[in-house]
Formats: C-alpha cells, structure tokens, sequence
C-alpha cells in the first residue's frame, strides 16, 4: 500500500495498519516500554490483517483455528511515553500449514521503525488434533495482496515482483 499521512514510509508494503497510543501503563521501571509489549502490539495488526481479509471468523470458536507456535521481537530503539506507534503487518510465507507474518513498529515520535519480528502462525484441526492445510479460502483472499503461489507449487510465498 502506498505512504500516506497515516502510513509512513517505511511501512508502505504492509497489508494491514493499526496505530496506537503509547500507554503509561505500558513502560517498566527502566522508564521504556516493556519488551512484552510490542508482542500485543504484533497481535493487533495481526487481527486486523484476518478483519480486514474477511477472515476473521478463523478466530471463531470452529473446527480450523489459526495457533501461534512461535513469536520473535527485535528491539531497534526504546520506546517511551508519550508517543503513538504504527504496527504493520504483511504475510511473508505461506506453506503447507503455517503463515509466518512480518510485523514492524513504527514511532510517530521518533519517526523510524522502532521493533520488528515474525510470528509463525499453524492451522490447526481441534477435532484430529493435528496441523491441516492453510484454508483455500485465506490464500484466494490473500492473493490479491501479493501472496501468490509460485509455478509448479502448492505453497505461496511473497510475490518476489
């Protein structure tokens, strides 16, 4: 998505965008934000990417659910109070059963990318209870945004063009 006053640069080729206020609440007793939080902060634009993809009723309470098995934060620059920060979020690899999503954190206040990480992200069947295929449904949704699959495979990855 192209820059605009509330999509930084820097952030132009996420497909989702949350911002947020830095809350007091949010710092420790070393007077900057707790490493805790821009894992929250992943997970919001997380769950405006499905919103915004009509995908969210995979957050439902149904067969197929969407698990994290694993979250990983690199902390660029302290975040401190006041301050507003823009989380992007982008699919960066789809496979047989997982997405790994690219998230980065931008800050109003210090105008860069502050944090930035991966979530991997299982879909999972409660009743086998095992791993199962990403939904046809969420690549088909998501094609349009730059997931496609590569000839010859059944696993999209980013559009590499």
């Amino acid at each position: 998505m192209p820059p605009t006053a509330d999509r930084p640069n820097e952030l132009a080729g996420y497909l989702a965008l949350v911002t947020l206020p830095v809350q007091w609440g949010d710092q420790d007793a070393f007077g900057h934000v707790n490493n805790a939080v821009p894992l929250r902060w992943f997970e919001s634009s997380r769950i405006v990417l499905l919103e915004e993809h009509d995908l969210s009723h995979l957050m439902g309470e149904g067969e197929l659910v969407p698990l994290v098995a694993s979250i990983t934060c690199n902390y660029r620059r302290q975040i401190t109070y006041p301050d507003a920060v823009c989380i992007g979020t982008r699919v960066a690899e789809l496979r047989h059963s997982r997405m790994t999503l690219s998230h980065a954190v931008y800050s109003r206040q210090q105008r860069q990318i502050v944090a930035d990480g991966q979530t991997v992200v299982v879909f999972y069947n409660r009743a086998k209870q095992r791993p199962t295929r990403v939904p046809v449904e969420l690549r088909e949704r998501l094609a349009p945004a730059g997931v496609t699959a590569p000839a010859g495979s059944s696993s999209p990855t980013p559009d590499q063009g």
